[in-house]
């Protein structure tokens, strides 16, 4: 953190690419995660995930608050994601360990995902109806992609996308909430 000629607190450059870098290597997870579930190999989408949130917490301020954070999250995932599993609406090819409960690895998603609320999504922590707009689209589409690649089928996809859009709409704004409370970056 730099001090300005005025005795204001100007952000260092790594704090200013934070958010972007986090994003990227989110995205970078996310396909880790899909693709190695894709293919049958979700261990290593969850070794890579693994290492990312350990890299994540080694590198905040307070780690034991955003790893409260992060359990959480993860907690409510697997709830979340056996919901649809349990339904009859989505199946997993793989890495079910539980009958209608959510696959392991994509709780390791849920883990990347969460180490993004205090860096790439703080913007979003005063905006909880856009949070729930963002949620309710991004949602769904991530699941799309993830069917595209072959990680994820759609049993009954209209009433999936619909359970997937509203869930989502509702999760984004209590995900924030947890991050406002939890928030060991800052």
């Amino acid at each position: 953190m730099q001090i300005s000629s005025f005795g204001t607190r100007r952000p260092s450059r790594a704090e200013r690419w934070a958010p972007s870098i986090y994003f990227v290597v989110g995205q970078l997870g996310w396909f880790a995660c899909v693709l190695s579930a894709a293919h049958d190999v979700p261990w290593m989408g969850v070794a890579t995930a693994v290492m990312l949130v350990a890299i994540h917490l080694a590198r905040v301020e307070r780690p034991l608050t955003e790893f409260k954070l992060l359990v959480s999250v993860v907690a409510m995932g697997a709830i979340w994601e056996s919901l649809p599993v349990l339904g009859g609406l989505l199946a997993y090819p793989n890495g079910m360990i539980l009958p209608g409960a959510a696959p392991y690895w994509i709780l390791s998603l849920w883990a990347l995902f969460a180490a993004q609320f205090n860096t790439t999504f703080g913007w979003l922590k005063q905006r909880a109806l856009l949070a729930s707009v963002l949620g309710a689209i991004a949602g769904p589409m991530s699941f799309r992609a993830g069917a595209a690649l072959g990680a994820v089928r759609f049993v009954h996809p209209l009433p999936a996308m619909i359970l997937l859009a509203i869930g989502w709409a509702i999760l984004m704004p209590l995900l924030i909430v947890f991050s406002r409370r939890w928030d060991g970056v800052h």
